[in-house]
């Protein structure tokens, strides 16, 4: 008889060849489904910003729409079709800071008491309002700032308002994003600091927050661009202004969401209403944008390494 060659130990009889044939089929298939996913979504996104670049970006580039406001349109021998919107960017700004000067402290102190200190219910408690607080849709926090501000004490809405309102939006963006990276910061960095007596409060604000300190920045900055493209608290609470005003405490504060909402109705037959619409856009975009390549920026050069 002739000596049979004994098979491989690892031959399975072309099953094995069957197995990972199947396999590559798989993967190449997931392949194709998610970049055809990613597609999909990609190009809302690609139409959106290319209708508002493209209708847009010339009266966003145009000085006058930086340097003056719409004080005046309406009037007897004004010129009505200047195009300004300075009024709306800086009362976009001020309310974004307004915001950011009360939601950023609130932020960071309770991610860092869910970090540090948090034990039992109430800490459960904490991490669960912020929870729900990050699911509020933007036109609950304004309606529920109405009804406290102007239904319940009476007084007259300003720009404050709006900022009051953007404060339940920012704060759990802010909260999530400071408790992560307290998170990275290496345990023994904490044991040096009690090693040498130092207390646990003077630990936190020596060793702890500055070196997450860049992450904070980070997630404050995008949760400023976040606030600062909101638009339903504006329509509620923002009375629109065709004036410059500075003082986010008094009187109606334009924003760049209320000018368009209030050029949107004549811009179909009018076309400087139109360009106003456009433009306002198409800054909006600018703006959150730029604050998220800020934010991003830092966090990729500055991140905790663990």
């Amino acid at each position: 008889m002739k000596d049979i060659a004994p098979a491989d130990a690892g031959d399975l009889g072309g099953l094995n060849h069957g197995r990972s044939g199947i396999r590559a089929a798989k993967n190449s298939l997931a392949t194709v489904v998610i970049w055809a996913a990613f597609v999909i979504a990609l190009l809302p996104l690609a139409w959106i910003l290319w209708t508002v670049l493209s209708k847009g970006l010339s009266t966003m580039l145009d000085v006058t729409w930086w340097q003056k406001d719409q004080s005046g349109v309406g009037a007897p021998g004004f010129d009505h079709n200047v195009r300004g919107a300075r009024h709306a960017i800086i009362g976009t700004l001020m309310i974004a800071l307004g915001t950011s000067v009360i939601a950023i402290p609130i932020a960071v102190m309770t991610a860092i008491y869910l970090v540090e200190y948090s034990r039992g219910k109430v800490a459960k408690a904490i991490s669960f309002m912020v929870d729900i607080l990050s699911g509020v849709p933007s036109i609950v926090a304004g309606l529920f700032i109405y009804a406290v501000w102007v239904t319940f004490f009476g007084w007259k809405l300003n720009g404050f308002c709006s900022s009051l309102a953007l404060v339940l939006l920012m704060v759990p963006v802010v909260c999530r994003s400071t408790e992560e990276m307290l998170k990275l910061v290496p345990n023994e960095l904490r044991e040096a600091s009690y090693a040498l007596g130092v207390p646990k409060w003077k630990t936190i604000v020596s060793v702890v927050l500055p070196t997450s300190f860049s992450g904070i920045v980070t997630g404050s900055l995008l949760g400023f661009a976040r606030v600062a493209g909101e638009t339903a608290p504006l329509l509620i609470l923002a009375q629109y202004s065709q004036f410059l005003n500075q003082n986010l405490f008094s009187g109606n504060l334009a924003a760049l969401p209320t000018l368009i909402n209030t050029n949107l109705p004549n811009m179909a037959g009018d076309s400087v209403s139109a360009d106003r619409v456009w433009g306002a856009a198409c800054t909006l975009i600018l703006l959150v944008l730029v604050i998220n390549v800020i934010g991003r920026v830092i966090g990729h050069f500055t991140k905790v390494k663990s």
